[in-house]
């Protein structure tokens, strides 16, 4: 969450970067590296139950969190309960029945904050959330996840926020080392109407060098290691979750006489999926073996020419054979390797219409490439797509850079 909201010894002013949309909407059907569901909480309770302690902790207190917040996190059902109709509620209320005191006196506000810390955490993967926002100035509810507790050391993943002076609007961030705070890269998505009005379905796709942010299945934003200007990458190990409503803070502002309590967000669900079809787990998926990588608006695979494993050698689309020269590996270094040698744009250039050949693999960051969750290949230092050139469904289709665009000339399955 905004500034990363553990128990620092410092506060960290919060505040918005947003990033520009680096692709048009997506109607994803083509999950090709995600597996089955490792995690899920439907919250089926009885009305006024708390929440599974076995799936969930709290965090109590009232320090701020780094970000001058004015609520007291409790573990009461009058804040965090099940609401019987399958739906968690995690409700801010205007009161303090207990003489609760926090960093700025006797606390007005109490609230809820639940995460998944010590109980489960996941490298990669697909994680969502369908979920009805509470409104009004100087609320700020949150899904989010944390790497650890050396905040930015071990980063932050901000799947949702909002906050209640920008009611129509979703941001999605990443906090680390050189980008916390204000420094963090985002990029957000505004509707016509307010996000409070209904559920919404709030998700990231992580896989090795690639973040994806997607409201309602439409990818809004994405993050890899060459947006972060040279700072250094920390979203390679377990994360965390956490879902929470804070009352004021730096960025969302206050509450004023217009902001009405209690107000509750509500979940129907949280559930994370696998990356790469491994079963999930706690750990980074390994080196993947040998696969074709097949195209799914031709039915065809990536192939090298006459298994001529030449540098220059120009990738195609050829009938799928299991030859060696479509047998390509990600390598645990993020490259793509086939015959013993790796995918690179062309002279190293990334801009779009770079045609992708085969050449020696030579530590140059421009031959990383990752399969999205969605089925892009994505060259990590372009953050472009390979591309089928001018929509060639034939034998011999040439392959270039091209922006992304959730296009089936750019959807790749491993066969």
């Amino acid at each position: 969450m905004r500034a990363a909201r553990v128990l620092l010894a410092a506060a960290v002013v919060a505040v918005t970067v947003s990033g520009g949309l680096f692709a048009a909407s997506r109607n994803d059907t083509a999950d090709a590296a995600i597996g089955g569901i490792t995690w899920s909480d439907e919250f089926n309770g009885a009305a006024g139950s708390s929440v599974d302690p076995a799936k969930w902790k709290f965090d109590i207190g009232g320090s701020g969190f780094g970000n001058d917040e004015r609520q007291y996190y409790t573990n009461s059902t009058s804040n965090v309960s099940m609401d019987g109709q399958g739906h968690l509620a995690i409700t801010a209320r205007k009161e303090n029945p207990a003489n609760y005191q926090c960093h700025y006196g006797t606390c007005q506000y109490t609230s809820g904050r639940i995460l998944t810390a010590d109980k489960f955490s996941q490298t990669y993967g697909r994680f969502e959330a369908s979920i009805k926002i509470p409104r009004g100035q100087g609320i700020w509810p949150a899904f989010w996840m944390l790497g650890g507790n050396s905040w930015p050391n071990t980063g932050e993943i901000d799947i949702m926020e909002n906050v209640g002076k920008a009611p129509n609007t979703v941001y999605g961030t990443v906090h680390g080392p050189g980008y916390s705070g204000a420094e963090g890269i985002g990029g957000n998505r505004t509707l016509g109407f307010p996000l409070a009005d209904g559920f919404h379905n709030y998700r990231v796709d992580w896989s090795p060098n690639l973040i994806v942010w997607y409201l309602d299945g439409s990818e809004y934003f994405r993050v890899t290691p060459s947006n972060l200007g040279g700072d250094q990458w920390v979203f390679d190990h377990n994360f965390f979750m956490i879902l929470n409503v804070a009352v004021g803070g730096y960025w969302p502002g206050y509450p004023d006489g217009t902001t009405q309590f209690p107000q509750t967000m509500l979940v129907d669900y949280v559930r994370v999926s696998a990356w790469n079809n491994d079963g999930g787990g706690t750990t980074p998926p390994p080196t993947s073996g040998a696969t074709m990588l097949k195209s799914n608006f031709s039915g065809r695979c990536i192939d090298i020419p006459n298994a001529s494993a030449v540098d220059g050698a120009r990738l195609q689309l050829w009938d799928c054979n299991n030859s060696n020269a479509q047998k390509w590996s990600f390598a645990s270094n993020g490259t793509l390797q086939a015959m013993g040698k790796c995918m690179d744009p062309a002279g190293g250039a990334l801009t779009n219409g770079t045609p992708i050949q085969l050449v020696t693999c030579n530590g140059n960051p421009v031959q990383r490439f990752t399969l999205s969750g969605a089925g892009d290949l994505v060259n990590v230092s372009a953050n472009k797509c390979v591309d089928v050139k001018d929509w060639n469904n034939a034998n011999g289709a040439q392959l270039q850079l091209w922006d992304c665009g959730g296009t089936s000339n750019q959807k790749w399955t491993k066969a």
